[in-house]
C-alpha cells in the first residue's frame, strides 16, 4: 500500500515551484487579516478608544514627518489605505501568483506522468497482462491521473494556506487576549482532530469501494471484448443480473456506510463549531465588559475567531474530497510501482539502439525453463537451427512449442542453459536492437485501428513503396487489397473487424516480412482458418522458405511438410528430429500424429 509520502512524490518535479506557489497563496490569507483588523481599529477611532500602541507610535510619526496635525484623520487615512491595498491593490495579483501557479503544476504533472505510464505499460511483464485485462489497467491510469489533477489545486491552493490563515487568527487573538486564543487554539484543534480520526476510517472504506468499483469496470470491458461470445451463448441476462449485483452492492456501501458517514461528520462539526463560536462570543463579550480589550479588539476578535470555525466546513470538505480520491490515487502509485519485466527493453528511438546484423544461426544450449521453477515446461532443449534453414516445432498441445518461442524473444529467460544467435549469448545483446531482428506471425494477428498502411509499415515506418508492394506480393495481400475503395489507405476498424481471418494473417505476413528479419517465426498461422485461406497461407510461406532462418510452430502437420527439419516435442522434452519422409518412416509420435490427421481425428 502506497504512503501519503509516496503519493505526493506525484509532484516532487515541481517542488520548488510548489513551495512558492503555497507560501504565496498562504501569505495572501495571512494578509487578508488585516482588513476586520483595521476595521476593529477604524472603530476605535471613531468611539474615540485608543489605538494599539505599536500602531498609535506609526501614526504619529507619519504625521510628525508630514508635518500634518490632525492625528485623528491621518489614523482614518492610514486605515482606509491599509484596506484599500489589502483588497482592491491585490485583487489582479492573487489569481496569477496563486491560481495560476497550482493549476499549471498539476496540468504539467499530469502531462509527465501520462507518459511515465506509458512508458510504464510497455515495460511490464507479460503475466501483468495475462492477469489484468485493458479495462482494469486502463481504469486504474485514468481515475488516478484524474485525482491527482483535480485534488492538488484543491490541497495547495486552497486547504494549506486556509490552516495558515487559522494559524494567523490564533497568533492575532493571542496579542489581544491570551485567554481568549487559548481557548480557541484548543477548541480547534479538537475539532479538526475528531474529523480527521472519522475521515481516517471512512478512507478504508473508500479503498474497499475502490478495488470493488475496479473489478466491476473490468468485467466490464471483458463483456465489450467477448460481446460474440455473450450473444452466442444468450447469457445477456446472466451478465446484467451480475451487474446489477455489483452495483447494488457498490451503492450500498456509498450511500449507507460512505456517504452516511460524511453526513454524520458534518452534522457533528457543525454542533461543536456554533457552540465554539457562542462561547467565544461570550468570552470576548466578558473581556470587553471588564475592560480588557476595546470596543475595536471586541469586533476584530469576534469577526476572525468566525472566520477560523468558518474554514472548518471547506477544510472538511477537501479532507472528504481528498479521502474520496486517497484510494485511488494509492492504487496508481502501486501501478507505478510494479517491477518492470525483465523483458523489459529500453524504450529509445530505433536509431539510438545497437544495429545487429544476423546469419539466423540459433542455438538452443540445454535449455531447461518453467514459469514455476517446479514445474519445468521445458527440459534440457538442445536444438542447432542453421542459417536459412526452415525448422518446424510440432507436438501436443502445452508441449512448451510456444514457450520456446517466447524464450528466443526474451520474454523470458531460461532457468538454466542459454540461447545462442551467431555463437552470441542472447542475454549479452540489447534487447530491442535484438528483437528488431525478429519477427513473428501470430495465430491471431493483432490489428491496430487505423489504415492498411499504418499496419503494414508498424514495424518499419520508412518502408518505401515499392518494398511495402513486393511483400504484400509474397504474402499475397496484393490479391484482396484491391478489393477496398481505399486500397492501401482503407482504415480496417478495431482489431481489425472488417478483415477476414485469411486476410489479416497475410497482413501479418507482410508487416513482418517489411521488417527484414534474420529470424521468422510462424505461430500456429494457420490453424484457425478455413482450408481456402489456408492454402493461400501455405503459398506465401513457401515463396519464404529458404530466404531467412524460419521457424514454424504447426498443429496442421501440412503446413510442415517441406521443413528442412521437424522436431517433435513432447512434455517439454525433444523426442524426435528429422524431415518429413524421415519421421514417418521412423513410426514415432509423428508418424502417429500424422495418421490422426490424416483420418480426420483430432490431436489430443
Amino acid at each position: 500500500m502506497a504512503t501519503l509520502r509516496e503519493v505526493a512524490s506525484y509532484f516532487r518535479d515541481y517542488k520548488k515551484v510548489a513551495i512558492f506557489s503555497i507560501g504565496s497563496s498562504s501569505l495572501f490569507e495571512i494578509i487578508d487579516l488585516t482588513v476586520p483588523y483595521a476595521i476593529g481599529q477604524l472603530l476605535n477611532v471613531i468611539s474615540n478608544q485608543p489605538l494599539d500602541r505599536a500602531l498609535q507610535q506609526g501614526i504619529t510619526a507619519i504625521g510628525s514627518a508630514l508635518n500634518y496635525g490632525n492625528e485623528r484623520g491621518l489614523a482614518i487615512a492610514i486605515l482606509l489605505a491599509i484596506v484599500f491595498v489589502v483588497t482592491v491593490v491585490r485583487a489582479p495579483i492573487q489569481p496569477w501568483i496563486s491560481s495560476w501557479f497550482h493549476w499549471d503544476i498539476a496540468l504539467r504533472a499530469r502531462r509527465d506522468h501520462k507518459k511515465k505510464t506509458a512508458e510504464k505499460i510497455l515495460s511490464l511483464p507479460l503475466e501483468f497482462y495475462d492477469e489484468n485485462n485493458p479495462g482494469r489497467i486502463a481504469g486504474r491510469v485514468a481515475k488516478g491521473l484524474e485525482n491527482y489533477t483535480w485534488t492538488y489545486p484543491e490541497v495547495a491552493g486552497q486547504f494549506i494556506p486556509k490552516l495558515f490563515r487559522v494559524l494567523g487568527i490564533f497568533v492575532m487573538i493571542l496579542l489581544i487576549e491570551w485567554r481568549i486564543a487559548i481557548v480557541f487554539l484548543i477548541s480547534f484543534l479538537m475539532i479538526l482532530w475528531l474529523n480527521m480520526r472519522e475521515l481516517g476510517r471512512i478512507i478504508k472504506e473508500e479503498e474497499k469501494l475502490d478495488r470493488h468499483m475496479e473489478n466491476t469496470d473490468s468485467r466490464v470491458s471483458e463483456i465489450v471484448t467477448n460481446i460474440k461470445t455473450v450473444k452466442a451463448f444468450s447469457t445477456e441476462a446472466k451478465e446484467l443480473k451480475r451487474y446489477q449485483q455489483r452495483i447494488d452492492r457498490e451503492f450500498k456501501v456509498v450511500d449507507y456506510s460512505i456517504h452516511l458517514s460524511y453526513v454524520k461528520l458534518l452534522t457533528q462539526e457543525r454542533v461543536f463549531v456554533e457552540s465554539c463560536v457562542f462561547g467565544i462570543l461570550g468570552l470576548t463579550l466578558w473581556a470587553t465588559i471588564s475592560g480588557h480589550i476595546s470596543i475595536g479588539h471586541f469586533i476584530t476578535t469576534l469577526t476572525i475567531s468566525s472566520m477560523a470555525y468558518a474554514e472548518l466546513e471547506p477544510l472538511s470538505t477537501i479532507a472528504e474530497v481528498f479521502a474520496r480520491r486517497y484510494a485511488s490515487m494509492q492504487r496508481f502509485q502501486e501501478f507505478m510501482a510494479l517491477p518492470i519485466g525483465v523483458d523489459a527493453a529500453a524504450i529509445v528511438p530505433p536509431e539510438q539502439t545497437p544495429r545487429y546484423q544476423f546469419t539466423g544461426k540459433v542455438h538452443l544450449d540445454r535449455v531447461t525453463f518453467g514459469y514455476e521453477e517446479s514445474r519445468p515446461v521445458l527440459q534440457e532443449i538442445d536444438l542447432l537451427i542453421e542459417p536459412y534453414q526452415t525448422v518446424a516445432l510440432v507436438g501436443r498441445s502445452g508441449s512448451g512449442k510456444s514457450t520456446l518461442v517466447k524464450l528466443l524473444f526474451r520474454y523470458f529467460e531460461p532457468n538454466s542453459g542459454c540461447i545462442r544467435i551467431d555463437g552470441q549469448d542472447i542475454r549479452s545483446l540489447d534487447v530491442a536492437g535484438y528483437r528488431r531482428r525478429l519477427a513473428i506471425v501470430h495465430q491471431e494477428v493483432d490489428v491496430f485501428n487505423g489504415t492498411l498502411l499504418d499496419n503494414l509499415t508498424y514495424g518499419n515506418s520508412i518502408a518505401t513503396m515499392a518494398q511495402i508492394e513486393e511483400a504484400c506480393r509474397i504474402a499475397r495481400v496484393d490479391e484482396f487489397i484491391h478489393l477496398f475503395p481505399q486500397g492501401y489507405y482503407t482504415v480496417v476498424g478495431e482489431r481489425g473487424v472488417r478483415l477476414s481471418g485469411g486476410q489479416r494473417q497475410r497482413l501479418g505476413i507482410a508487416r513482418a516480412l517489411l521488417v527484414n528479419p534474420d529470424v521468422l517465426i510462424f505461430d500456429e498461422a494457420t490453424s484457425s482458418l478455413d482450408y481456402e485461406s489456408e492454402r493461400s497461407i501455405q503459398l506465401a510461406m513457401r515463396s519464404i522458405l529458404g530466404t531467412r532462418t524460419t521457424i514454424i510452430i504447426a498443429h496442421r502437420l501440412s503446413t510442415v511438410r517441406e521443413a528442412d527439419k521437424i522436431v517433435v516435442l513432447d512434455q517439454g522434452r525433444i523426442l524426435e528430429v528429422g524431415n518429413h519422409e524421415e519421421l514417418l518412416n521412423h513410426g514415432g509420435i509423428y508418424h502417429r500424429l500424422h495418421r490422426l490427421q490424416e483420418t480426420g481425428e483430432l490431436l489430443a
